[in-house]
């Protein structure tokens, strides 16, 4: 019997929004959830017992950075990266294809914007062709290569519950035919992963270091409808993986990643977990629940909390507490929120320890954010088990 399974517990009538478990061999994940970066094996300045206790289900690493430093063989040798963080419960690797396009184009803000590549930060992507991507190691200055059959090797290694194939992140900024042929070899990187992940060399077919394994596949296609279609039918029909991911460039603007999303999820067949690559904003993720999505990834959370910024509710998001307009406010970030930062300090506290520079005023704030997307996630998926969704959606956004 499987060690994984997927299970749709319910789905709301007026909408994609539904209800789902994904079961893996350390622990259920109940969604729609989310899950939070620790990119090199570590969130930043949070311990992976905090992230528990504030309700984390599974967290993510990445395949490139890990391959860099430490070294995926050292992880292995820990008997995975659950051993080597600390962390019991689910996790899940990316291939390293997002460090295709962010190490060719910059920041997505920089790519989706125009703005040119940032000639003070030096180019480490050197060329991509049909084996794979061709890197200068930011550690010691040599060339590597990654392949879709090292990407799922080192993801082995790592031994995350949830694997990714290797694909290339696609750039909003390309013409159609690139985006087209792009597509298509990623499409070919699909089948050598899933092949390479199929295969018994250091462990057995669909086992890593900590034991079984499932893989997603990733639906590419840019903003273009009928690309996006022949990518939903090559991961419905051609391939079979556990879960799909939804990748490469939404658009240029909100309006365009909603449609692009929207059509994209209307074409699934619900046989599997669906995964929206990169997208954490609260906003955002009322609106892709709606269409369907399950599973949401993304740095923002705790990178916000690192530059001084606090989720709220509302359509505003967030507010900025290194802002001098909070340094003789009484009141915690949110009279509501039961977060261990919100009971016990006031938003003066945290404007003076971000003015002081303090390490704990990142990790208060950190705490915080964790806690709120979490309980985001769980007020979610209340709404739909209570078909209150529209209802909760709208008092949330005008709170």
């Amino acid at each position: 019997m499987s060690s994984f399974l997927w299970k749709i517990k319910k789905k709301l009538k007026n909408n994609k929004a539904k209800l789902g478990l994904i079961s893996t061999p350390h622990g259920d994940i109940e969604t729609p959830a989310f899950i939070f970066c620790a990119t090199k094996a570590a969130l930043k300045s949070f311990t992976t017992k905090e992230a528990k206790k504030n309700n984390t289900q599974i967290i993510l690493s990445n395949t490139y950075h890990l391959m860099l430093q430490p070294g995926s063989d050292l992880i292995a040798k820990h008997g995975g990266l659950h051993k080597f963080t600390g962390w019991k419960g689910p996790m899940l690797t990316d291939s390293g294809g997002f460090q295709i396009f962010s190490l060719g184009h910059g920041s997505v803000a920089d790519e989706i914007k125009g703005r040119k590549f940032n000639s003070k930060i030096k180019k480490t992507l050197l060329n991509i062709n049909e084996e794979g991507a061709i890197f200068r190691s930011y550690v010691n200055g040599s060339n590597l290569l990654l392949s879709p059959e090292k990407s799922i090797q080192i993801q082995r290694n790592l031994g995350a519950d949830l694997i990714v194939v290797f694909d290339e992140c696609t750039p909003f900024n390309v013409n159609k035919e690139y985006t087209y042929n792009s597509m298509l070899r990623s499409h070919r990187w699909s089948e050598r992963s899933i092949n390479a992940f199929n295969t018994k060399q250091k462990y057995h077919p669909k086992e890593g270091s900590a034991g079984p394994q499932e893989i997603y596949g990733i639906i590419q296609g840019g903003i273009y409808k009928d690309m996006r279609e022949e990518s939903i039918n090559f991961n419905q029909n051609k391939i079979n993986t556990f879960g799909i991911a939804i990748g490469g460039s939404l658009g240029s603007n909100k309006e365009e990643m909603k449609e692009v999303v929207n059509f994209t999820t209307s074409k699934l067949n619900n046989l599997r977990p669906v995964h929206l690559l990169g997208i954490g904003e609260p906003l955002d993720i009322w609106t892709f629940v709606e269409q369907g999505i399950d599973t949401f990834d993304c740095v923002s959370p705790t990178r916000l909390a690192r530059h001084g910024s606090a989720l709220v509710k509302g359509r505003k998001g967030k507010i900025n507490l290194k802002n001098a307009i909070y340094r003789e406010e009484m009141n915690p970030i949110d009279k509501e929120c039961a977060c261990y930062t919100c009971k016990n300090f006031t938003i003066s506290y945290l404007y003076h320890l971000f003015a002081s520079k303090e390490l704990l005023g990142l990790q208060l704030l950190t705490n915080h954010n964790i806690f709120f997307m979490n309980n985001l996630m769980k007020e979610i998926r209340i709404s739909i088990r209570e078909d209150n969704f529209e209802n909760k959606k709208k008092e949330w956004l005008e709170n």
